[in-house]
C-alpha cells in the first residue's frame, strides 16, 4: 500500500500520481486551486454532487511546485495565495475524499494532452467523470481544451463537464485578481472571494523589542513558505491562532519608518495576552486593514496612534 496521509474528515492524501490507488466511480478535477476561492469550490461542490449520484468518489489532481515556478524560474514575482499545507487543510474542509499532490516538473509539462488524457486521466486515475473550469488549458503549452476533452471523453470512456466561472458582485473570481487585492492590502475584497479569511503562518522570532517599550508589545512573525503573498504594508485586524487558542489582534506590515526601521516586518500585537511566544508556529487570520504605514513626527504620536488602532481593531473583531 503507498503512504497515505489520512485527515479527520477522511481526505487521503497521495504525494504522486503513481502512489494513487484506484477508486469506483473517479469524478475528478485538476489545476492548481491557489487559494481554493469561490471560483473552486463551485467545481468542489459539483465533483462532490456527481461523486454522491452515482456512488463514486471525488479526486482532485494537484501540483507542487506551482507549473509557473517550474516554466519560468526566472520570473520571481509569482506570490501563492496558500502554501500546499493550507491548500490541503481547504480542500479537506470542502469535502474532497482523494486529494493527489504530483510533483510538478520540467519532462511531466511536456506531457503532450492526448498522453495526459490517455496516461494520466485514463491508466491512473481512472476517470469517469472529468468535471474542468470554464477555460481550462492542460498539456504541453497548453494545448488541451474543454473542446478537446469533449472529443476524447467518449473515445476513453469518460463524462466531460465544465463549470463556468463563479461571479462576486459581478466580478469573475480569479486568483490573480485575490493576489492583486492582497498585494494592494485590500483584505476584505480577498476573504470575500475566498470566502473565508486569508492566513498567513510563521514562526516567532526574537526582533528588538520596540513595541514593548511603546506599550504595544508585539509578537515577530518570520513567514515560513518565501512564495507566499504578503499583503500591502499597513495595520490590519486579525484573529490570531496559537495551539487551540485564538486570540484578537491587530498586525502590522511594513519597515516602521517612524522608529528608521529598514527592513519588512509582520509584527503582531496579541490583546489581553504577554508570554513569551518564541520558536511557536502562529497563524494569522487577517480581517480587514486600518489603515496604511505612515510615518509620525515622534513616537509619542505613533503610540496615540496605536491606542486608536487598537479601538478600530476590537470593534472590527
Amino acid at each position: 500500500m503507498p503512504p497515505i496521509e489520512s485527515f479527520s474528515l477522511g481526505l487521503k492524501v497521495f504525494r504522486s500520481i503513481d502512489d494513487f490507488v484506484k477508486v469506483k466511480g473517479a469524478v475528478v478535477t485538476t489545476g492548481t486551486f491557489d487559494g481554493v476561492h469561490v471560483g473552486h469550490r463551485k467545481i468542489i461542490n459539483r465533483l462532490n454532487q456527481i461523486a454522491k449520484k452515482i456512488g463514486g468518489e471525488s479526486v482532485l489532481l494537484t501540483f507542487d511546485p506551482h507549473p509557473r515556478m517550474v516554466l519560468f524560474p526566472d520570473d520571481h514575482g509569482l506570490e501563492l495565495i496558500t502554501t500546499i499545507d493550507e491548500k490541503v487543510a481547504l480542500l479537506e474542509q470542502a469535502g474532497v475524499d482523494n486529494l493527489i499532490i504530483h510533483p510538478f516538473t520540467k519532462e511531466f509539462s511536456r506531457l503532450s494532452s492526448l498522453d495526459f488524457i490517455r496516461e494520466i486521466l485514463v491508466d491512473k486515475i481512472g476517470t469517469s467523470v472529468l468535471v474542468i473550469g470554464y477555460d481550462h488549458h492542460f498539456g504541453r503549452n497548453r494545448e488541451g481544451s474543454f473542446e478537446h476533452l469533449r472529443e476524447s471523453g467518449p473515445l476513453y470512456g469518460f463524462d466531460v463537464e465544465e463549470i463556468s466561472v463563479q461571479d462576486v458582485d459581478n466580478v469573475a473570481v480569479s486568483s490573480t485578481k485575490i493576489r492583486k487585492a492582497l498585494q494592494e492590502g485590500d483584505v476584505s475584497t480577498a476573504n470575500k472571494y475566498l470566502a473565508h479569511p486569508f492566513q498567513l503562518t510563521g514562526t516567532v522570532v526574537h526582533g528588538d523589542k520596540l513595541g514593548r517599550e511603546l506599550g504595544f508589545p508585539t509578537a515577530n512573525i518570520q513567514i515560513d513558505d518565501k512564495h507566499k503573498v504578503i499583503p500591502a504594508n499597513g495595520v490590519y485586524a486579525c484573529y490570531v491562532l496559537i495551539a487551540e487558542r485564538k486570540l484578537k489582534g491587530m498586525l502590522n506590515i511594513g519597515n516602521r519608518p517612524t522608529v528608521n526601521g529598514t527592513e519588512k516586518r509582520v509584527e503582531v500585537n496579541i490583546f489581553d495576552m504577554d508570554e513569551e511566544l518564541y520558536g511557536e508556529e502562529v497563524t494569522l487570520m487577517l480581517q480587514e486593514r486600518i489603515r496604511d504605514e505612515k510615518r509620525f513626527d515622534s513616537v509619542d504620536g505613533l503610540k496615540a496612534r496605536l491606542a486608536v488602532d487598537k479601538n478600530l481593531a476590537l470593534r472590527i473583531l
